[in-house]
């Protein structure tokens, strides 16, 4: 009997020490492999998916309670506490609108003020407009300063941006050239709608360049050139489908320029959130999809000579070294006799290297054309002044 009780506590203890040596994490893993020691620490992963750090033997230095944390850097490393994943082709991101720097102790060393105080910033001017305001900034790729960030405003002509890429997919995959010309017939110009194109070319039956299409829809803002482009690709939901496939499921694209010509809140189908349109402009400029294709970079370059709202975002960086590629977005009134929407989205590349995608979209504004314009270009001043150093 008593052997028994023997053999049953021995194997008791036994496993209780198996449990203790059996490390309760998970080395992090980076570039499909084990995370890389840097001074003398990598990352590991706690069972509720927190990371944290631990040494070269394995001991835990740093227990898991980070959403996410960078490697080491000269004793710092950059950590949150909160945020969201990113997928970028076949890798990722970590967009958090907080970080913080700890040391080998895990220790706060500092916040990052210099954001906190921009997004503070932000709050307050939004707070005192009588207008419905979503900003969203990711900044290198890395920071994101965000207000009403996630809610979804009416995109307008800012639609067209994500509309490109879908031409330029299509085209891609059809084989066509920024040179082959593409069929307009007549009835497909319409009179009653804002389109450059119908002032040059009258309204008849014509053949134009793609490039020239894309130009007037992208630069001037073309609704008959956008229609075109939807009729060459198959219609909205090919733009629509493209989105979502790229993991943009917050921007939604269900109707054309003439259909929303002829039911105005048609106008609010086409929505999107200021952070996945900032997220879509910082990965076709920073991380490069505008080359992935000739018209994915006749993309780029036609939305770096915008020819619209000048007023808006580009305002606060006219005398500066800084370069914008930008969309614009405009409506009419609704029956309250508000501004559907004026908007503008893009990426600023800064002279210091730097760079930072912005998403300003404003909604049911209370006031006219010029002070909700001015709004956007007060918005972009408070950016720019803050990471211009």
């Amino acid at each position: 009997m008593k052997k028994t009780i023997y053999s049953i506590l021995s194997a008791i203890c036994l496993l209780y020490l198996i449990g203790c040596s059996t490390p309760k994490y998970s080395i992090f893993r980076y570039d499909n492999g084990d995370d890389y020691f840097r001074e003398g620490l990598h990352r590991i992963v706690g069972k509720d998916g927190k990371i944290g750090f631990a040494d070269e033997k394995g001991n835990v230095v740093i227990s898991p309670r980070f959403a996410f944390v960078f490697p080491f850097e000269n004793g710092l490393a950059k950590a949150t506490h909160e945020g969201h994943q990113v997928a970028e082709g076949e890798h990722w991101q970590w967009i958090s609108p907080e970080w913080f720097y700890i040391d080998h102790k895990g220790n706060i060393i500092r916040n990052d003020h210099r954001y906190s105080q921009i997004e503070e910033r932000l709050k307050t001017y939004v707070a005192a407009q009588d207008t419905r305001i979503g900003v969203a900034v990711i900044i290198d790729g890395k920071d994101t300063i965000s207000v009403n960030g996630n809610r979804d405003f009416p995109m307008l002509s800012v639609y067209k941006f994500p509309q490109a890429l879908a031409v330029a997919d299509y085209c891609m995959k059809k084989g066509i050239t920024l040179s082959d010309t593409i069929g307009i017939q007549a009835k497909e110009i319409k009179e009653d709608t804002w389109s450059p194109m119908r002032n040059k070319y009258g309204v008849s039956d014509l053949r134009l360049p793609l490039s020239e299409i894309l130009e007037y829809s992208l630069q001037q803002s073309d609704n008959n050139a956008c229609d075109v482009l939807f009729r060459l690709i198959g219609g909205s939901q090919v733009s629509d489908s493209l989105m979502k496939a790229s993991g943009y499921g917050d921007i939604t694209i269900g109707s054309t320029e003439d259909e929303m010509h002829r039911d105005p809140y048609l106008c609010y189908q086409n929505r999107a959130t200021p952070i996945a349109m900032a997220r879509l402009f910082d990965k076709f400029y920073r991380l490069e999809m505008r080359h992935d294709s000739p018209v994915h970079e006749a993309v780029g370059a036609m939305m770096m000579l915008c020819g619209t709202g000048d007023n808006r975002l580009p305002a606060p960086l006219a005398a500066t070294d800084a370069v914008i590629a930008h969309k614009t977005g405009t409506g009419g009134r609704n029956t309250q006799g508000r501004i559907v929407g004026i908007n503008d989205a893009g990426y600023v590349f800064l002279p210091n290297g730097r760079g930072y995608a912005i998403a300003v979209f404003i909604a049911d504004s209370a006031y006219d054309m010029a002070r909700t314009e001015k709004i956007i270009a007060d918005i972009s001043k408070i950016v720019y002044q803050s990471l211009e150093n």
